[in-house]
């Protein structure tokens, strides 16, 4: 049986601003619902013998990853890390979990396949063939990694050498090439035998934590002391924080790759990006007849090899050529391609000044439904919620603000002080300030309201919780 493990971590900044620290990159939608983290467990659960998927995470993201895997009609466990700790921690928490539940002696030793959660690729049927033939070198005790056949001297990815030829396709790695210079790279290219690191790979649980012991022992050991000392809260999963956190942070690569004997790589030639840039979106989408790549409500005129991406409004240019540009509702990116690698450190300014820019979209997902601000202003705000079918906000109360809420899709059950009463389309009910109060969506459709706040201070942080179904303490 095959184990997918999904690595979904990230920050969101390389992609900003579609992506935000709240909703990095594959949750973005590309439009009809698609996203990377949805095509990632879609493409793992159509392999032969799959199994449900492992999925590692942040505390911030595991409503998204649960709401993903039931539109993917997937079960799935869910690892919370408790701070990042790069890839090796990561991988060493799915494999200590395979082994905790393998059903049998005939999968004591389980197979992962880990895929990072973030990545294009669009050839399945060769995806299948290489992880059917990396998880036989698996088997012949290889930690086997997937090289993809370069098409150009890619600077931004790293670079994996073959070595001798092993049965089933694959190689023995020779080496590691960090990110090349557009020489190097060329140079690589032009002699062969050289691919694309992807980041995934397949290998046996035991293996690899046996192999990460030797190398990297205090990483092993505070991995197991983590998860030792788990918790479960519903189907999340929460290794110890402060054990996970003595744990060394390294990658996959550096931890173990570079330095086991037992290291194998299995070539896949196949369209993939692991979508690091705008440039990167530039480089795999459609160019029109210009050479520009357009996503929304876009015009051109005398534009060339330009990256234009409107989500709320037109986005025009004229005259322009080799530009990214990113409209969203609360921010519009302009950048030479060149150069859009450099918007880490523009989101690190927007950090710095605590801009919620960097941290939220303007539609903010909640493990209940959604929310998103429409207006705001000296002592109000406008905000569109959609609770969905079932869910309940929290019982809270607020110290700063008054609420109206006027219902325009569905029906909402209010609970307003020691009231609880259904409102239906076109009505509405006012919270007083310091009122306790909750909001719940009883029917079969999604409920829509318009919340008017009103008061001294509108922050999200102003919310006393007391009963919350979903766990939450925090805002």
């Amino acid at each position: 049986m095959l184990h997918p493990v999904i690595l979904c971590g990230g920050s969101g900044t390389r992609l900003w601003p579609l992506s935000r620290e709240c909703h990095p990159k594959q949750f973005v939608d590309l439009g009809n619902g698609r996203t990377l983290f949805k095509d990632t467990i879609r493409r793992a659960s159509r392999l032969s013998g799959a199994q449900p998927p492992i999925v590692v995470c942040n505390e911030s993201h595991r409503f998204l990853v649960g709401a993903s895997l039931f539109e993917c009609g997937s079960s799935g466990a869910l690892l919370l890390e408790p701070t990042p700790r790069n890839t090796a921690p990561a991988i060493a928490l799915a494999a200590l979990a395979a082994l905790e539940n393998a059903s049998s002696d005939r999968d004591a030793d389980p197979l992962l396949l880990v895929l990072p959660s973030d990545h294009l690729l669009d050839d399945e049927a060769r995806f299948a063939e290489a992880v059917a033939d990396a998880a036989a070198l698996a088997r012949e005790d290889r930690l086997v990694t997937f090289g993809i056949a370069p098409t150009a001297p890619e600077t931004g990815f790293g670079y994996i050498q073959l070595g001798e030829s092993l049965s089933h396709r694959g190689f023995q790695v020779a080496r590691f090439v960090e990110k090349p210079s557009t020489e190097r790279a060329q140079a690589m290219l032009d002699a062969g035998g050289h691919v694309w690191n992807s980041g995934m790979f397949l290998f046996r649980a035991a293996l690899y934590l046996r192999e990460l012991e030797r190398h990297a022992p205090a990483m092993v050991a505070a991995c197991r002391a983590a998860w030792n000392a788990r918790q479960i809260d519903g189907r999340f999963t929460r290794p110890d924080a402060e054990a996970f956190a003595a744990s060394p942070a390294d990658s996959i690569d550096y931890a173990l790759m570079e330095r086991t004997d037992l290291a194998a790589v299995r070539p896949l030639d196949a369209r993939w990006s692991d979508l690091g840039s705008w440039e990167a979106f530039f480089r795999t989408g459609a160019r029109d007849e210009s050479g520009n790549v357009c996503a929304g409500d876009v015009l051109g005129e005398d534009v060339h090899g330009c990256y234009l991406h409107g989500t709320h409004r037109l986005v025009a240019a004229i005259g322009v050529s080799d530009l990214a540009v990113v409209e969203t509702k609360d921010a519009v990116l302009v950048s030479p391609l060149d150069r859009v690698q450099d918007i880490k450190q523009l989101v690190a300014r927007l950090q710095k000044d605590g801009r919620p820019e960097a941290k939220f979209n303007s539609v903010v997902d909640r493990p209940w439904g959604q929310y998103e601000s429409l207006i705001s202003g000296p002592r109000f705000q406008v905000k569109r919620i959609v609770v969905n079918p079932g869910a309940m906000l929290s019982l809270q109360m607020h110290y700063h603000r008054a609420e109206h809420w006027v219902v325009v899709q569905g029906t909402a059950e209010v609970t307003n002080g020691d009231s609880v009463r259904l409102f239906t389309e076109d009505q509405s009910t006012y919270i007083p300030l310091g009122t306790m109060h909750r909001l719940r969506n009883p029917g079969t459709v999604p409920l829509v309201i318009i919340e008017i706040q009103s008061g001294s201070y509108l922050g999200e942080d102003d919310i006393v919780r007391v009963e919350d179904v979903y766990g939450r303490k925090e805002k």
